[in-house]
């Protein structure tokens, strides 16, 4: 089973309740990482800190675009954060890019389009080996080669 960690600013509230009931009737685990802070990163930080250690397998951020969240996010190393908002980039974020964090604007899409987006999220898987790979392992390494 999945561990998920999950987290948003105060304009995504309503929409991570959704999305954690969401996640438990498709059987995943989840914890929260708050909802209160008006400094978005601070919430971003901490998913992308428990996810790139490996406390969790995948995170969910959510803000009022999804884009702040995204950017902070991607600031922590070993976190991988995508924006999504349709089903193929949503798919792609997994299987192309082996993203572990999602993140998605609760201003811009609604719940139902949000759970879809989270079960495609989460049901799709990365294949190492594929035409992905290299692209992918460059990300690695640049990432490795200019870690502090």
């Amino acid at each position: 089973m999945k561990k998920v960690a999950i987290g948003c600013d105060p304009n995504a509230k309503e929409l991570k309740e959704i999305l954690k009931k969401h996640l438990e009737e498709l059987g995943y685990e989840w914890e929260d990482y708050g909802s209160d802070d008006p400094i978005y990163a601070n919430v971003a930080f901490k998913v992308a800190e428990a996810v790139a250690a490996g406390k969790h397998d995948r995170g969910i951020l959510l803000c009022g675009t999804g884009i702040g969240m995204c950017i902070a996010a991607n600031k922590v190393p070993g976190a991988y954060a995508a924006l999504c908002h349709d089903a193929y980039s949503t798919e792609r974020s997994r299987k192309s890019n082996n993203a572990n964090i999602m993140t998605m604007g609760a201003q811009v899409i609604g719940p139902e389009l949000a759970k879809t987006l989270l079960t495609i999220w989460m049901k799709s898987e990365y294949t190492p080996g594929g035409r992905s790979e290299p692209k992918i392992q460059r990300i690695y390494e640049y990432a490795k080669e200019h870690q502090k």
